[in-house]
């Protein structure tokens, strides 16, 4: 039997299993894939669930089931590309011939002092968990910060004021306005709604210390009751300690089939690969797509296509509580209830797709 072997049951291994778990699929292919949990987790939406408006069931996705694919429950403690064998925490050995490293990524705290011992986090569910356990114990009229205000920050802060209106919430942004980045009309409307939802926006932010009851910004500081970090992200430990090119940001360099240079059999999708888009899910499930065409090729020892098509996004889409949010597709900004609906009926969409 022929051994692929996937490392996370991120979006981007999650799209390979749809796309492989069919009749098309070799019989002579074993699938194992290994993750913490025994399911997929909906990463997108751990802000919900550090917020407290959604259960822990409403984000959790069963991995399917089939009888070429076996799944371990496990931790990744280091691969070896040169021995093609990944070991887990437990002693145990994994070995492949193909492998697909779809790790995700961990909290970047840019060497702040104190960040990582005094903030909370929504990067992995069980951290989401402890947020919501941390948040939902606040007192009324407690102050809670949230450094960073992309996509995850500007999601977890909305869902905040609804679940708690009777918190201050302040989000510090490093960037004179919202999502900088994009069209003003875009910042403008969410700006807007965080003004009419008493959401304090700090622009221009630096935040230099944390505290255990205090964030210092620039020179002043800001008394705080707690804090989630959502101010970026960057590759773990097993990912660091891999001896394989990587750029500034210690993420993965690939060549254009997602394998790495030096070892062909092994590809890397999702927040760890270097590539020229933003980290995000879509990114991953559209570079998983490609990893299959790849892999369908080797498989059947036929050479690979000369040119890989170019990685496509087709936007993004944000919530502002459960009644408005705001997206940009196809260089168009849309925003109110009508970008709320498209995003929730894109979440049912990929829920119905795996299963």
């Amino acid at each position: 039997m022929r051994k692929l072997l996937l490392l996370g049951a991120g979006y981007g291994n999650m799209r390979m299993l749809l796309r492989l778990l069919n009749k098309e699929l070799p019989s002579d292919i074993e699938i194992t894939l290994v993750d913490r949990t025994p399911f997929h987790s909906l990463k997108t939406e751990f802000y919900a669930l550090a917020a407290g408006t959604v259960p822990d069931s409403d984000i959790r996705v069963a991995i399917p089931n089939h009888e070429q694919l076996k799944v371990v429950e496990g931790e990744i403690q280091e691969i070896k590309p040169e021995e093609k064998a990944v070991l887990l925490t437990n002693g145990q050995t994994l070995t492949y011939d193909e492998l697909v490293i779809g790790l995700g990524s961990e909290d970047n705290f840019h060497g702040v002092p104190g960040a990582a011992e005094h903030t909370l986090s929504i990067q992995t569910i069980g951290k989401s968990r402890t947020t919501y356990q941390t948040l939902l114990g606040l007192s009324g009229g407690a102050t809670v910060g949230i450094v960073g205000a992309g996509l995850s920050g500007i999601e977890l802060a909305s869902e905040l004021r609804e679940s708690r209106p009777d918190l201050n919430i302040k989000l510090f942004d490093r960037s004179p306005r919202i999502l900088r980045d994009f069209p003003e009309r875009l910042s403008n409307f969410v700006k807007g709604w965080f003004d009419q939802n008493e959401v304090e926006v700090v622009a221009n932010s630096n935040i230099t210390k944390v505290g255990e009851s205090v964030l210092y910004n620039h020179e002043e500081t800001i008394a705080v009751d707690a804090v989630v970090w959502t101010a970026g992200i960057k590759p773990g430990k097993v990912i660091d300690d891999m001896a394989v090119q990587k750029d500034r940001s210690g993420r993965v360099v690939l060549n254009q089939y997602h394998q790495v240079p030096s070892y062909p059999n092994v590809y890397v999708v999702g927040d760890i690969a270097a590539l020229p888009h933003a980290p995000s899910a879509q990114l991953a499930e559209v570079q998983a797509e490609q990893i299959v065409q790849v892999l369908r090729l080797v498989w059947k020892d036929e050479p690979l296509m000369a040119e890989m098509p170019e990685l496509k996004l087709k936007g993004f889409m944000g919530s502002l509580g459960k009644k408005q949010g705001f997206a940009y597709l196809a260089d168009r900004t849309v925003t109110g209830r009508i970008a709320r609906l498209m995003k929730s009926g894109l979440l049912w969409m990929y829920k119905w797709h795996n299963g």
